[in-house]
């Protein structure tokens, strides 16, 4: 039995002691929910004696918006940025694969231009799942492989276009200018309709920062939550919905090029108690 699960059983029967609740508030906090959330939490238990309360809680706190992505009779132009090593370009490619295996048109644009590894690994998963990638010169003008990609996708009757960011630090202020330049260079010929931040499940309360930024800049859409496959919780994520309202769309679970998967939110909040 875990460690949340004996507490409910301590509190149901009124055997809990404070340090039964100052465990569970570790745990909690371990699990990057932040400690004003993980009080939040213990302060339910104690009141409402009940496991399912605190579901219902932490319920609460996910965004009400759609958590699927964007669908349309017209181009729809995905956005996927993040800081550096957070599984971004990994998870372009994982997406254009569930797209792809959902008989959609799908091409992809090679716009970290400034990190010739980046585009080099795109272009390989691109051969591999027979999805064209837009690719410019090394070290040149990401929006310009933006728009180029754009005009490809649209003479060619394509239905999605996922656009591969660099790895941009959120506290440089001119990469997130840069960012914000790609986004309307794009919209001078077809709408962003999402704009989704890789986040790693490891990166603790950091991550709301890096979430408030780039929520300025593109205005993020939703949130992909990579390396969930080893001890991360990634309470995080919960703490950026509450916060911010932005919903987690994807979950990455491991280096496959299928270990991507729609959010289910039940299990994931089970997974954090």
């Amino acid at each position: 039995m875990g460690l949340f699960s004996r507490l409910i059983e301590k509190v149901k029967s009124g055997s809990t002691s404070t340090q039964d609740f100052a465990d569970i508030e570790k745990s909690l906090i371990q699990s990057d929910l932040g400690a004003a959330n993980a009080k939040a939490i213990i302060e339910l238990a104690k009141k409402n004696k009940d496991e399912n309360s605190i579901l219902v809680a932490l319920r609460s706190w996910l965004s009400q918006a759609p958590r699927g992505l964007a669908q349309g009779s017209s181009l729809q132009t995905i956005l996927v940025v993040g800081v550096n090593g957070t599984g971004k370009t990994t998870s372009t490619a994982k997406l254009a694969a569930l797209l792809k295996n959902s008989n959609k048109k799908v091409v992809l644009a090679a716009a970290d231009t400034f990190r010739a590894a980046a585009v080099s690994q795109l272009k390989t998963w691109g051969e591999r799942l027979e999805i064209p990638v837009v690719a410019g010169v090394e070290n040149g003008d990401p929006a310009s492989v933006a728009f180029d990609s754009v005009k490809k996708a649209q003479s060619e009757g394509f239905e999605y276009l996922i656009v591969d960011t660099a790895g941009r630090l959120h506290t440089k202020s001119g990469l997130m200018d840069e960012l914000a330049k790609i986004k309307r260079v794009i919209e001078k010929s077809s709408p962003v309709t999402e704009a989704l931040l890789v986040v790693d499940a490891t990166t603790g309360q950091n991550g709301i920062t890096q979430a408030k930024v780039f929520l300025e800049s593109v205005q993020i859409t939703g949130l992909i939550l990579t390396k969930m496959d080893g001890s991360a919780k990634g309470g995080v994520a919960l703490a950026i919905e509450k916060e911010l309202g932005v919903p987690i769309k994807f979950i990455g679970t491991g280096e496959s090029i299928t270990d991507l998967a729609p959010f289910e939110p039940e299990s994931y909040l089970k997974a954090l108690l």
